[in-house]
């Protein structure tokens, strides 16, 4: 998805958003992604140590074990000086992240499309008995209470 300059960028571009720590980096680009993409652990974790050992975020106190960072005044230059470059880079997550969404949708477009084709075979072979008629609607009908279920 990204080189690692690249990666680097990102995630002090969302450090500099709000303080966060490694585990919250990795949730927030998949959920930038609507979960087509998610760094790894051994991606996140160094690329976090070499943003603090370049000076560009730093350890926050926090609560229990995890360690939360926030970005420097040196941070906050890097990301000045390459601003067109994040945005760029931002860009890129969120139109992941529609294009999956259009993606699933199109599924669910499927999916109906297929129930309507399978009616009118159904209907189109002849009369359909009133049981069988009622088992149908059945079905739609219990679909249609599940999909509202969820």
């Amino acid at each position: 998805m990204f080189d690692g300059s690249e990666l680097r960028l990102v995630l002090l571009k969302l450090i500099a958003d709000q303080p966060r720590h490694g585990y919250d980096l990795i949730r927030e680009i998949e959920e930038l992604t609507g979960g087509a993409y998610a760094p790894s652990p051994g991606v996140v974790y160094p690329t976090i140590t070499m943003l603090d050992d370049m000076g560009l975020i730093e350890e926050q106190k926090a609560e229990g074990a995890k360690k939360l960072f926030a970005v420097t005044e040196a941070g906050v230059q890097h990301l000045a000086e390459r601003a067109e470059e994040v945005t760029a880079l931002m860009a890129r997550l969120t139109d992941l992240g529609a294009e999956r969404q259009r993606t699933d949708s199109a599924s669910v477009k499927r999916a109906m499309g297929n129930l309507g084709l399978v009616l009118m075979q159904r209907f189109s072979r002849g009369e359909v008995d009133t049981e069988t008629l009622h088992q149908i609607v059945g079905l739609i009908d219990d679909a249609a209470q599940k999909i509202e279920r969820l």
